[in-house]
């Protein structure tokens, strides 16, 4: 991260979507492994679908509580744009708008929550330092 952060916003943006990928594949991996069978949020699933979204790719990603959110900023203070998405254990995943407890839906696949989190994202915001 480091040496991405050296190289600009863009690359952080970058680093953050790669390092959640390989966190969530592994945590899934093992999760399969300690506990076959037991539901899991699809989480891979999830980052999947945003990360094929363009106006997505372009924010940073990070997570809280299995929640997939997007910040303009690339570093805490997280600025939260859009909704976030929660990957529920039942397969289904939970929109929110903002980092609010405000829930807007409860979808089937990952890729309607993604259209539902891009149709509340704002136009412009630019990841910064």
């Amino acid at each position: 991260m480091a040496a991405a952060r050296s190289r600009g916003p863009a690359d952080v943006v970058e680093a953050h979507w790669q390092s959640l990928r390989l966190s969530w594949q592994w945590r899934h991996a093992v999760h399969r492994v300690r506990s076959p069978g037991r539901p899991y949020p699809d989480t891979v699933a999830l980052w999947e679908a945003a990360a094929a979204q363009p106006r997505l790719r372009r924010l940073c990603p990070f997570t809280s509580h299995f929640a997939l959110l997007f910040s303009s900023s690339t570093s805490y203070p997280w600025n939260v744009q859009a909704g976030s998405i929660e990957p529920l254990d039942n397969g289904r995943f939970k929109v929110r708008r903002g980092s609010t407890s405000a829930v807007i839906g409860d979808v089937e696949t990952a890729e309607e929550a993604v259209a539902m989190v891009l149709d509340l994202l704002p136009t412009g915001p630019e990841p910064s330092p």
